[in-house]
Formats: structure tokens, C-alpha cells, sequence
């Protein structure tokens, strides 16, 4: 099953926490930056604590989620996810 899927080169945390920069920081979402990739590039480890929050809200799945999937899976997953000391510096 882990090989039909493509592997993510950067830690969840690190992807979460670009993912709310840019929500902040672009003219696209909330922000005023028309090109906001440099500002995400140098701000995303400050949104670190809030991408934690974000994964730590996903332990529990929903209905609909466990209707498809293992809890004991996701549960697992979510928590290496939490943990993951991969956190790119660049």
C-alpha cells in the first residue's frame, strides 16, 4: 500500500506550519503580499506551534474517517507526525 502513494520530502509539521504562513502572509488568503514564498521561506518555523495544534486536533478521527479507515492506524501515524524530529532548517 505505501508504495501506490508518493512520500513527502518535508515533515507534516514543516508542510502545516508553510501552509498557515501562506494562508497569513498571501494576498491570495489573509495577507498583503502579492509574492509571499521569500516571507513564508524565512516565517514558516514561527507558525510550528499552531501546525502541532492542528495535527494534535486530528488524533481523534471522525465518523466518516473511521468508516474508511483504521483508528489504531491513523492514531499511529498522526502521533509519528507529532513527533517527527525532521523539521527542515532551510
Amino acid at each position: 500500500m505505501a508504495g501506490e502513494f508518493d512520500r513527502a520530502a518535508t515533515a507534516p509539521v514543516e508542510r502545516i506550519a508553510r501552509a498557515l504562513a501562506g494562508h497569513a502572509l498571501s494576498k491570495n488568503a489573509e495577507g498583503d503580499l502579492g509574492s509571499a514564498g521569500e516571507a513564508v521561506n524565512a516565517l514558516w518555523p514561527d507558525y510550528t506551534d499552531a501546525a502541532l495544534a492542528a495535527l494534535r486536533t486530528l488524533r481523534e478521527p471522525s465518523g466518516r474517517m473511521l468508516a474508511v479507515g483504521d483508528a489504531d492506524i491513523w492514531d499511529r501515524m498522526i502521533r509519528a507526525a507529532i513527533e517527527d524530529e525532521t523539521i527542515s532548517e532551510s
